[in-house]
């Protein structure tokens, strides 16, 4: 039985999974991937920064998640100017949504001399991508979207800048995915010392369980002048996202090992895809920016961890008594 105050997830190895090191040609990091499951094998779509700072996105495949990776020999989604301006400084941080029986929707960070903006692409093999086009304008990163509709309206989790906060929001569109509005916040930063108080965005795509939605994402903290990025959760309805029924007040992974605390960008732990096989959880993340991690944990320990420490719930005890 794990305890309350215990973290769930637990890393897989000592070592990182996928290094530059591991990559059939120069690169400054890999970080961040994606991930989906396709034929009976793993797919992650890898963020590869290379010797000129921009970043593409290549997939590697394996049979079972862990090692024996193929690298692709062709990037997935590259800059490529002049057709898109948007992306000319690179494509970055890929969240896989499955849409249909071999349908997947990538959303992804388009980056350019205009900010950061939120693109979105179609594909069927993780061979080739159909692009869509900018979704949302600069300055925003960090979306996915749901695998269905909800009243036949798609809804999409992002992280605009606004008014200099950097809160999780949603937005939807009905029928297609090329106009968005109907906006909120989902889940605002927290402010002061806390964990997640500096900014927060999506991690990977909301997962799908008996009690809901549950939603990893980053939180970061400024420490010695310093951020430290570290993972949380919520627990959003199963009938409608847009509302959550459970925040934990505590984070459930921080950097703690050498490859975590140290890289390009030290005290990083960052994840864009996980996937539930069988009664776990497994999510891929980024480490330091610079190497890509695994962790593991059980469904239902991650379940009692954001209910155990449901910072919603707290709040609302503590106006309770303040009346």
């Amino acid at each position: 039985m794990m305890k309350e105050y215990e973290p769930p997830f637990t890393r897989y190895g000592i070592a990182p999974l996928i290094t530059p090191s591991d990559l059939p040609f120069h690169s400054n990091g890999v970080l961040n991937p994606g991930v989906a499951e396709l034929d009976g094998e793993v797919v992650l779509l890898l963020r590869i920064e290379d010797r000129q700072g921009l970043s593409h996105i290549r997939c590697a495949r394996s049979a079972n998640g862990v090692d024996g990776w193929c690298i692709a020999e062709e990037a997935l989604l590259e800059p490529d100017l002049p057709a898109y301006p948007f992306e000319e400084w690179g494509c970055e941080d890929t969240r896989v949504t499955r849409i249909g029986p071999r349908q997947w929707i990538i959303a992804y960070t388009a980056y350019s001399r205009y900010g950061p903006a939120v693109a979105l692409a179609l594909t069927e093999d993780f061979q080739s991508v159909q692009r869509l086009g900018v979704a949302l304008s600069p300055t925003n990163k960090d979306a996915t979207l749901f695998p269905h509709q909800f009243n036949r309206e798609w809804i999409m989790l992002h992280r605009p800048v606004t008014g200099g906060m950097e809160h999780i929001w949603y937005a939807s569109s009905p029928h297609s995915l090329d106009h968005w509005g109907s906006p909120g916040v989902l889940l605002p930063e927290r402010g002061g010392p806390w964990w997640d108080g500096l900014r927060i965005g999506v991690g990977a795509p909301p997962l799908l369980t008996d009690e809901g939605w549950l939603l990893i994402y980053h939180g970061v903290k400024e420490m010695g002048n310093r951020p430290v990025y570290r993972l949380g959760l919520a627990l959003l309805d199963k009938e409608d996202p847009r509302k959550v029924l459970a925040r934990a007040s505590q984070w459930v992974l921080a950097p703690e090992t050498d490859y975590e605390q140290h890289g390009l960008v030290p005290n990083v732990v960052y994840t864009c895809g996980a996937l539930i096989r069988s009664d776990e959880v497994w999510m891929y993340y980024g480490a330091a920016d610079t190497v890509i991690g695994l962790a593991t944990a059980k469904v239902t320990d991650l379940l009692h961890f954001v209910r155990a420490h449901d910072y919603l719930n707290k709040i609302g005890r503590q106006k309770g008594m303040a009346r």
